[in-house]
């Protein structure tokens, strides 16, 4: 195995369809991607688009056919493999020419990295001899990125057989990671999102793919996406009980994100950071010390030494200078950038429709919505073909959306079956009990919006794939929504794949946006508008006096977030002024709230 790195940043899942073929796009840079394996229906629309371009047979695996859900994503995972491994073979025989893939695959790296000095040195030197000596040398070290899989735990329905029993390890995630685990990928990583799921972890606890391997690795890592040190802690010891090693914590935050945002407890991005890096070394040894109990348990050798873990972060990176920052300061092994990489055509699958809005998107289109049936606030960029087809359901006076993938059926509030609270059978029952509850006008006209809101993810996540490549995901279904990140509106234009590489690594300064806040400061003032946001509501709605120690411990971590960036004198160098003018202003803008809802009183009753 080749111990250098590569590249210092990732490409995390979006969507359904946005990162389901990265890999294809990017892998053979060296490039790590994630794939969402939650659609097997779009995974099947997938392979029958992909097996022809390699000029295979595509076989159907219906749904008639034993364990077709895992068996989907199974070959479908093979096929991008062998995709991608073809695609580094003929990197590694392309000449050292202007233009060429070989030549690309070394100019995207980082300029530190000990190959990127290397080719620099080859293509400087005149000796023809030596010369070919490092070109041999560099064509044995191209390696693809690691084809990754995301799995979302809460999306989990049962599954039946033909009689109404349900199916044993049938559900939905249990099936995506009996899918994965089959699959010949190795060097690749199953990433959890979402929190605990104990019926998907215990059924890991039986698969030995996730041991360690003769070589002292992983052919199959698992990664934990968490949002603070105390998840990584519970979730961590919860596995290492089931002799499951956590090889990497993809710390996200918890507002400036794309997709479900889960908010915490005012919690900010910096302070968590810096508890990571203090409690390393303790997190690995008291996550080893269990590990090693389990594994001597099972009977497996464990070494003297724990293995590896590496801490990545994520959410509302937009320039090299953060990039650098969170490299250096928090000693974080690569860092997530998603929603730029919607605006890159090279290692995202988006349609031109959506792309153009991504494009011209301003704080004003994204929204931190209540459109997911989960439940989960969800971020949503406006006037997408969905946005425009729910809004005239509801002027058709029949909200909702038809219900074909079922993938978020979870309620059971008027039927046995559960059904998703996104769909027309749902909301016209929701909708008629409502209306017997004689509620004052401007509270029926709230919670009447806050049920037509919930749209459809399974089809308008996984549509840009569809229209890209002409094929048919669900008949007549054809609309699409997306979820960038808040710092989508940073970006404005469609860039190549090693544009985007250079902005991240500093040497293309071209896609500087003027006056964008530093990404501390725009999570710190989205967690001081989502507090004012729950406030009111809880005024509305006569919960604010109970949930008053929420509110003051909330207040109190924003405060301490504060004190902590005061202290960060490497952006002082770095951002000047303005940093601080920021945090003054957030400062007040919590004071105002203090002397109006006395909140810091509350923290110090509660002391």
């Amino acid at each position: 195995m080749n111990n250098y790195p590569l590249h210092k940043f990732h490409i995390p899942v979006m969507g359904l369809a946005y990162t389901i073929d990265s890999p294809v796009k990017v892998a053979r840079y060296g490039i790590s991607s994630v794939i969402s394996i939650v659609e097997d229906r779009l995974i099947e629309m997938m392979r029958s688009y992909y097996y022809p371009t390699i000029n295979q047979h595509y076989e159907p695996i219906t749904t008639n056919e034993p364990d077709y859900r895992a068996r989907r994503i199974t070959d479908y995972l093979n096929l991008v493999n062998s995709i991608v491994h073809t695609q580094i073979e003929k990197i590694k025989k392309a000449a050292f020419e202007k233009g060429s893939e070989i030549v690309k695959y070394f100019e995207m790296l980082p300029e530190d990295s000990f190959l990127k000095q290397l080719y620099l040195k080859m293509v400087d030197t005149d000796n023809r001899t030596e010369r070919e000596e490092m070109e041999n040398y560099l064509r044995s070290q191209v390696k693809p990125g690691s084809i990754d899989v995301n799995i979302m735990t809460k999306v989990d329905r049962n599954n039946y057989d033909k009689n109404g029993k349900m199916i044993e390890d049938g559900s939905d995630a249990v099936a995506a990671l009996r899918g994965y685990i089959k699959s010949d990928l190795s060097n690749s990583s199953i990433v959890f999102s979402a929190g605990m799921n104990p019926r998907l972890f215990n059924y890991m606890e039986q698969c030995r793919e996730f041991d360690i391997n003769e070589e002292g690795s992983f052919t199959k890592k698992v990664v934990l996406k968490v949002s603070d040190y105390r998840s990584a802690l519970i979730q961590g010891k919860y596995l290492a009980k089931k002799g499951i090693w956590i090889s990497e914590f993809r710390i996200e935050s918890g507002l400036n994100c794309g997709g479900h945002a889960f908010a915490s407890e005012g919690f900010l991005l910096g302070p968590i950071l810096e508890e990571f890096k203090t409690k390393r070394e303790e997190l690995t040894a008291s996550l080893f010390e269990i590990y090693s109990a389990a594994q001597h348990k099972k009977g497996t050798a464990v070494s003297e030494t724990p293995p590896a873990i590496i801490i990545t972060v994520q959410g509302g990176i937009g320039s090299s200078e953060e990039n650098t920052f969170l490299l250096n300061k928090y000693d974080v092994n690569s860092t997530g950038w998603g929603s730029p990489f919607l605006l890159v055509p090279e290692a995202t699958t988006v349609d031109d429709e959506t792309l153009k809005l991504l494009c011209n998107a301003k704080e004003t289109d994204v929204s931190l919505s209540r459109n997911s049936p989960l439940g989960v606030r969800f971020y949503y960029l406006k006037g997408t073909s969905s946005d425009r087809e729910k809004a005239t359901r509801i002027q058709q006076g029949k909200p909702g959306s038809p219900c074909t993938e079922k993938h978020l059926s979870f309620n059971t509030e008027f039927t046995k079956e559960p059904i998703c609270t996104a769909s027309h059978k749902y909301q016209k029952l929701k909708i008629a009990q409502l209306q017997e509850m004689n509620l004052p006008e401007n509270e029926y006209k709230r919670q009447l919006a806050e049920i037509m809101d919930k749209e459809c993810l399974c089809i308008g996540l996984s549509n840009a794939a569809a229209i890209c490549y002409s094929e048919t995901f669900v008949n007549k279904l054809t609309s699409v929504n997306v979820c960038p990140g808040p710092n989508i509106v940073n970006f404005s234009k469609v860039v190549s794949l090693k544009t985007m590489v250079d902005y991240i690594y500093g040497r293309d300064k071209t896609l500087t946006p003027e006056g964008r806040p530093h990404m501390f400061i725009a999570e710190l003032n989205l967690y001081i508008n989502y507090l004012k946001e729950q406030i009111t509501e809880d005024i509305k709605t006569g919960q604010f006096s109970k949930k008053k120690k929420y509110y003051s411990s909330y207040f109190q971590n924003l405060k301490d977030g504060i004190c902590y960036y005061k202290g960060l004198d490497d952006i002082a160098k770095q951002e000047g002024e303005q940093f601080f003018i920021s945090l003054g202003e957030a400062t007040e803008e919590l004071d105002e709230l203090n002397d109006k809802y006395e909140l810091e009183s509350s923290v110090m009753a509660i002391n």
